[in-house]
């Protein structure tokens, strides 16, 4: 082209804005899912909902966004990708694909170069690989601070991963940047940029009187394209719960696994809540990552529904981390929770087919569970009872058709519950009613979990009592995720030693070997082994 934009275009939030009210006709989304991380998920819906052509380009047809785009284009994933990465310690390293190419995805190269082709002549779209990309970018560094004019894919193949700038006639890298105390500005000297503080944009009040943060879990990442087909991912936190102080809770009567409604002046989210000791009180927090395909209903597009899209004036990002909100119980009277057994090839596609169900729900959870035996655990809050069609839709998802699914209907209290066992064991299950009638719900999932038989529990499995029958010990949960160490199993390791927390992680990762891999969880090998008690020893005590 003969010249760029002299003027920056519209950003993210920007962006749907203008979709919204028509001043942009068609989107291209490459690589992310703004259905599920942009906030005020309301306007984004808008935005996607008035588009004239929306194209998505992704490795996923699951997202939240994939059910608004008119094209999708499959691109490859990061593990099938052939090129270079740079770190953050600028450090460019080549990258060679694990797997081949599946199905019809492409390499997000191709998929530019094939359109560019097709909008104009051919010979500005001359790269038949990831090299030549990167040779063109390699030329437009030359004579700036990022100069790499002197790597080459065959010097990064031989010597390894190099720093930059690495100009022509270089030998090696630099590790330290402005050792000389020369920037790269026209007077050679450092700019300082200083902001004065300002003020949350959305301060609370009378009506919403609380801050809500969001944040990440350990163990997944954004928007659980990716993490959330991975059953063993959520043992460290098993489903979406908000948490709260608990002195916020009780001033509200609302207690630990209660259903709440976190309203914001932009929406409403539906979630459990727990207490919180890491919460202070006036705060409530919620993990960013549950979209509608994890956490939803008629009305909610999961955790950014009620999040702000306000935006900080120079670099444009929204104030996701921060909302005023207002936190009460839900009030919502019909309730079910239901379970199955299945394979982990499989499950994906239970949680896809559930999905569409949250159109007559208030409130709506999907999460898989389990490790040895991977299930789905879906929740579901109503003013009422769905449809008798809904439900049929329900139990043909959970595969409770048959002549051996056992039943239970009380027409009068609305409650029902269908279970069906496979040989000796519990494969899936639906409670439906009120509070009481689902009570049973938590133990039951626990026993299909540790695959046990039934045949000891048969005439408990359609009461509605919230005890467990005796025999079953209750799941804790995953702390050190490659190898499956529980919190139990290191409770009782630590329990045998009685030294001080530093030599209490060490025998930890010697007897269990939790923390000895990816070391993710040793702030919490750390901080268990600080909070559990000491066991007194005979000898001691004497």
């Amino acid at each position: 082209v003969e010249r760029v934009p002299s003027k920056p275009g519209l950003t993210a939030v920007e962006l749907f804005d203008a979709l919204a009210d028509g001043r942009v006709k068609m989107v291209w989304i490459a690589c992310t899912n703004p259905m599920q991380s942009m906030p005020d998920l309301t306007r984004v819906k808008a935005g996607l909902e008035a588009a004239q052509l929306v194209v998505l380009q992704d490795a996923y047809a699951n997202t939240e966004t994939a059910s608004f785009a008119d094209v999708v284009l499959p691109a490859t994933s990061w593990g099938e990708k052939e090129g270079t990465v740079t770190n953050s310690e600028r450090r460019i390293s080549r990258v060679r694909a694990a797997l081949p190419k599946p199905f019809e995805a492409r390499h997000d190269w191709e998929i530019a170069c094939d359109f560019g082709r097709r909008l104009g002549p051919s010979s500005l779209f001359p790269y038949d690989s990831p090299e030549a990309i990167w040779n063109e970018h390699r030329e437009a560094t030359r004579g700036r601070d990022l100069d790499i004019t002197g790597l080459s894919y065959a010097i990064l193949d031989e010597r390894g991963p190099q720093q930059w700038p690495f100009p022509e006639g270089a030998t090696q890298g630099k590790a330290r940047l402005y050792e000389d105390g020369v920037f790269a500005t026209p007077n050679g000297r450092a700019r300082f940029y200083t902001e004065k503080h300002r003020d949350l944009a959305e301060g609370v009040d009378a009506r919403f009187p609380l801050r809500l943060t969001t944040g990440r879990l350990r163990d997944h990442w954004h928007g659980l394209s990716r993490t959330g087909n991975v059953t063993p991912l959520f043992g460290h936190v098993a489903e979406p719960r908000l948490g709260m102080n608990a002195a916020d809770m009780s001033r509200r009567a609302l207690e630990p696994g209660e259903l709440v409604a976190v309203k914001s002046r932009r929406g409403t989210v539906h979630v459990i809540v727990e207490a919180d000791e890491g919460v202070r009180s006036g705060q409530a927090y919620l993990p960013m990552h549950w979209g509608k395909r994890f956490l939803g209903g008629r009305d909610s597009a999961g955790v950014n529904t009620v999040t702000s899209p306000a935006l900080d004036p120079l670099s444009r990002q929204p104030e996701l981390k921060h909302a005023a909100v207002k936190i009460e119980r839900a009030g919502l009277p019909w309730r079910l929770t239901a379970f199955v057994r299945v394979d982990p090839e499989r499950f994906v596609h239970v949680l896809d087919a559930l999905l569409p169900l949250q159109s007559e729900l208030t409130f709506a959870s999907a999460v898989p569970f389990g490790r040895a035996t991977p299930g789905v655990l879906f929740r579901a809050a109503a003013e009422q009872s769905p449809s008798e069609a809904w439900l049929a839709t329900l139990d043909r998802i959970l595969e409770l058709e048959g002549d051996d699914v056992l039943r239970y209907d009380d027409p009068r209290l609305g409650h029902a519950r269908r279970l069906k066992i496979s040989g000796d064991h519990l494969a899936s299950a639906r409670l439906s009613g009120d509070a009481g009638a689902i009570a049973s719900g938590e133990w039951l999932r626990e026993w299909l979990a540790s695959g046990q038989s039934v045949a000891e529990i048969r005439r408990a499995l359609l009461l509605p009592s919230a005890l467990p029958p005796a025999g079953l010990v209750p799941a804790s949960r995953i702390v050190c995720q490659c190898l499956g160490i529980s919190e139990h199993a290191i409770a009782a390791s630590l329990a045998l030693l009685p030294d001080n927390a530093a030599d209490r992680v060490k025998h930890l990762q010697a007897t269990l070997r939790c923390g000895t891999n990816c070391g993710s969880c040793l702030p919490e090998l750390r901080a268990l082994s600080a909070a559990l008690p000491v066991p007194v020893r005979k000898e001691q005590a004497a």
